[in-house]
């Protein structure tokens, strides 16, 4: 099993940009990552340096509290996947939080496709399929089902690279879908066998 990260390095993998996965730190720190196949360097100017996926999973075994925006420790932010018992924040501070993890990807997606595209899903977001999802709902103003309040959720399924989005009605159902195309997934409506419940499933498009 590989030895975990030490404090040092563990503080600047946590402290790493939440959507985009950018370190900051001293060369040395940075190289180490790199050698320990935690963080990679950008070949582009200015070479910055960017967590690889088993980074973002050492990041992730920090517990984290259930559908907590950020985590004032460790600032890694989280979309309303939806279907939460409390209220979702949607005020003024979430709205500017959820701009800037969805500009933050928009340029992760830019950095990372071979050809600097911006309108189809990157790596991190095919590791993170639920998130990544529910962050482009949520960036485009589909409100979460919490609390009571309808509203989307989104869930893994078995299929690999798929996620099962639901909506309170077919209506918003369609309009989710649309904003997933929009945002280079594709998408497909089904209906679920025994509750005859319409969901859309969705996976990030590649080409």
């Amino acid at each position: 099993m590989a030895r975990p990260p030490t404090a040092a390095q563990r503080r600047v993998i946590d402290a790493a940009d939440p959507v985009t996965g950018r370190l900051k730190g001293t060369e040395a720190q940075l190289e180490a990552l790199v050698k320990r196949g935690l963080a990679f360097r950008h070949p582009r100017p200015p070479h910055d340096h960017f967590l690889t996926p088993t980074g973002h999973r050492v990041r992730e075994t920090v517990p984290e509290e259930p559908e907590q925006a950020a985590d004032p420790a460790t600032g890694v932010f989280a979309a309303h996947v939806g279907g939460t018992q409390e209220a979702a924040d949607t005020g003024p501070a979430r709205a500017r939080e959820v701009h800037s993890a969805w500009q933050g990807l928009l340029e992760l997606r830019r950095m990372t496709n071979t050809d600097g595209a911006t309108d189809r899903p990157c790596g991190w977001e095919r590791a993170h399929l639920v998130q990544a999802a529910a962050l482009a709902l949520e960036a485009a103003g589909h409100p979460p089902e919490a609390g009571g309040s309808p509203g989307y959720r989104v869930r893994a399924t078995p299929q690999p690279e798929a996620v099962a989005v639901h909506a309170p009605d077919g209506e918003a159902l369609r309009a989710c879908a649309i904003t997933l195309e929009g945002a280079g997934w594709q998408v497909g409506e089904y209906t679920e066998p025994r509750t005859r419940a319409r969901y859309v499933l969705a996976s990030p498009r590649r080409v």
